[in-house]
């Protein structure tokens, strides 16, 4: 198994029954391999850290399916499996319900796709336009709401129980992609047949769950795990090519070497482990010199602009790189969804949406989803690989149809829906129906195991076929059935029609915390008291053009843009009519906060009549603080908040044009094993200005003049140290 931990190698474990290696090879074995190593071919070490020594696998021979048309059975050649985890919701993907109740179908609107009668969620504009390339499942259900057991099921094919599957165990079911690995394995790859990126499955810190291994097939049968983060300018893979000091010469004659040792070998000491290793060698010297694999990781040579269409973030990038893979060779790619940083031990993590669902599904999850699911799809096309590839996007489960206090949707097992796309389904078609609120399924209720039939059937395994483990005991591929609806030629129809929705209304992905940071964008103030999901400035009172004396907030245009928070003194007025704890707020909302360092920082200084005046009015009487929270509700009001942290501090007059900077830093993240942050209604930056004096507000009085004293922002910024995953925690 591969894994690559900040661009590291690390290397395999011991075996359950406790050898070490490669299942008991002799010393004098491990003496013969060495050599390889010396030549730098360290990589059957990694194709082969945890491979049994037991003979070669049985393999039951895959015979036709009945019932299915068309010639599907065999017609992928790879599969893509997009392991979106955590839980997509399904009423704001693929199963709107518009009908329901508001707590049920939520803020967003259905919209048509490109085949009549087929409607998605608005948050999908991109994938509504390719549904005649799909087909919907809407009834996949397993009845349970724990990540480990569902997702187990599904990407297994077999239920997990009783218990919890939160830890991998050596009696673990076999990952389906480690069966595809023994049953099926790649022509042109044949080391990289089953290929996991760019991460382990984790549910939180270093609780790395069951349903992702080779179980009880033994370590020979692991999928080849890539760990890294392909948007990253430094990415690479180690292993895959040969040493700087090693010449291709020098490899050859170690190679020959090796050669004389096995036929001097050959007659005393050949076994089934000896064989095995053989050919992990020989999978190894191909790998490192053809160089195939190396160019599939290398996404440099990928133009600008399909870099771009695919999404510069890790998600888009790594589904790039799947595409990449299978146009190697590689048979089978899971993607999963990468954590982001800071996205450990928090309360909506990836899909997993306790809180603040539609914003994480609006700014953040299907931004990266819609668009780098249609540029697949479309790149696939355009290659003529969709023909022979199959795409599968799918969680471990769905999300409650009643929306909690904190705006997310939970853990819901009942009903689920998922895509899939290319060799061997129809496009066009939805399978299966729920109930009216999407609770449950009303029409053509699945289990899991019928999902792995069917991607068995289209790689040409017999899905009632069997597969022997180490034991030489035979188990049953699957026990589900091939979707046979789903299966053919085509699209079900030759209708179409204009697909709604706006792309806009879900732009690319957007990594910025903080709109407006310097004023530019001249979007008015928004009032904090209008519940609204609008992302901006949000002040607590903006002033009114018709009362110049009010404590308030107001936006400068011109050539420098800023913002403003104080009061006018009109006329010769020497009591202005702000009473103690009188106070103006500017806020906005953290974009898609995780766990971490912040540091708020703003450049401000005083502004107004006069340096005097200022200092008297203003400095004397009214207190500046910087202020990082959590809102109290999903009204997301910023003078209803929880205050996680604040800095006071005092601006200067200025009159030369150099503000001074002013900042908070705050670690907001979860302390505790086993306890996740609360991002509950979302959390946000405010500049707080308010009175701090007590008894009547008197100034000197005026020469019949307006005096104005404010405090002026000419701009923010927000800067985020991730908190890091504790991989101490592993229950």
């Amino acid at each position: 198994m591969f894994s690559f931990e900040d661009g590291k190698r690390t290397g395999g474990r011991p075996e359950a029954d406790g050898t070490h290696g490669v299942g008991g090879i002799s010393r004098r074995e491990w003496l013969r391999i060495g050599s390889l190593g010396a030549a730098g071919l360290t990589l059957p070490q990694l194709l082969a850290a945890d491979a049994q020594a037991a003979d070669p696998l049985k393999v039951a021979a895959p015979k036709l399916t009945q019932g299915l048309g068309g010639g599907t059975f065999g017609r992928a050649k790879s599969v893509i499996f997009l392991w979106l985890q955590g839980g997509p919701p399904q009423h704001e993907t693929f199963d709107p319900k518009p009908d329901a109740p508001l707590e049920i179908r939520g803020p967003f609107q259905p919209i048509s796709t490109n085949v009549p009668g087929i409607r998605f969620c608005e948050l999908l504009p991109r994938t509504a336009r390719i549904a005649d390339k799909l087909a919907i499942v809407r009834s996949l259900h397993t009845n349970d709401n724990n990540h480990d057991v569902s997702g187990y099921w599904v990407l297994t094919g077999n239920p997990y129980g009783p218990g919890s599957a939160r830890q991998i165990k050596p009696t673990d079911w076999p990952y389906f992609g480690s069966i595809v690995k023994m049953l099926r394995p790649s022509e042109k790859l044949p080391a990289l047949t089953s290929v996991w990126v760019p991460d382990m499955m984790r549910l939180n810190e270093g609780v790395t769950p069951a349903g992702q291994t080779a179980g009880f097939l033994g370590g020979r049968w692991e999928p080849e795990r890539f760990t890294g983060d392909p948007s990253a300018a430094s990415y690479s893979v180690e292993g895959l090519s040969l040493p700087n000091d090693i010449t291709q010469l020098r490899v050859d004659r170690r190679r020959d070497l090796v050669r004389q040792f096995d036929r001097q070998f050959a007659e005393i000491e050949r076994s089934g482990a000896v064989d095995s290793w053989n050919k992990l060698s020989q999978q190894a010297y191909d790998l490192v010199t053809s160089g195939r694999a190396r160019a599939a990781f290398n996404l440099a040579t990928e133009t600008d602009a399909v870099r771009d269409r695919y999404g510069r973030h890790s998600w888009g990038q790594t589904v790039l790189l799947a595409r990449r893979l299978v146009e190697a060779g590689v048979r089978l790619v899971h993607v999963n969804w990468p954590r982001e940083v800071g996205d450990s031990a928090v309360d909506n993590p990836m899909w997993d949406t306790h809180s603040k669902n539609a914003d994480r599904l609006q700014d953040c999850l299907c931004p990266q989803f819609d668009v780098g699911f249609t540029a697949l799809i479309d790149d696939l096309e355009t290659r003529g690989l969709l023909d022979e590839t199959l795409v599968v996007a799918i969680g471990e489960f769905g999300r409650t149809p009643k929306i909690n206090k904190s705006g997310g949707r939970d853990h819901w097992g009942n009903v689920f829906s998922f895509a899939m796309a290319g060799a061997g389904i129809r496009g066009g078609q939805v399978f299966g129906a729920t109930d009216k609120n999407g609770a449950h399924p009303t029409v053509d209720p699945i289990r899991p195991h019928d999902l792995t039939a069917t991607i068995f059937h289209l790689l040409g395994v017999d899905p009632a076929g069997m597969f022997h483990d180490l034991n030489d005991r035979p188990h049953p591929i699957t026990k589900g059935s091939p979707l046979s609806r789903l299966i053919g030629n085509g699209c079900v129809t030759a209708a179409r029609c204009e697909a709604g929705g706006d792309p806009a209304f879900v732009p690319p992905f957007d990594t910025r915390l903080l709109f407006d940071t310097d004023f530019r964008s001249g979007t008015p103030l928004l009032p904090a008291s209008k519940e609204s999901r609008d992302k901006g400035w949000r002040a607590k009172p903006i002033r009114d053009a018709s009362d110049p004396a009010m404590f308030a907030v107001d936006r400068a245009e011109g050539s420098a843009p800023h913002l403003r928070i104080g009061f006018t003194a009109c006329g010769d007025a020497a009591e202005l009519p702000f009473a103690t704890g009188a106070k103006a707020v500017v806020a906005q909302e953290i974009r898609n906060a995780r766990a971490g360092h912040f540091t708020f920082k703003v450049k401000a200084s005083g502004g107004g009549k006069s340096a005097e005046f200022f200092t008297q009015a203003f400095n004397a009487n009214f207190a500046c603080r910087l202020v990082l929270f959590r809102y109290k509700t999903m009204a997301k009001d910023p003078t209803d908040i929880d205050e996680l942290g604040s800095e006071t501090f005092v601006p200067v007059f200025d009159e030369k044009g150099k503000p001074q900077e002013f900042s908070i830093t705050k670690f907001l993240g979860s302390t505790q094993p086993n306890v996740n942050f609360s991002i509950g209604n979302g959390l946000g930056v405010a500049i707080i200005v308010e009175r701090s004096s007590a008894g009547p507000l008197v100034v000197a009085p005026g020469d019949g003049n307006s005096r104005d004293a404010y405090l002026r922002i000419d701009s923010v910024s927000l800067e985020f140290n991730p908190r890091r995953r504790d991989d101490m925690v592993t229950t």
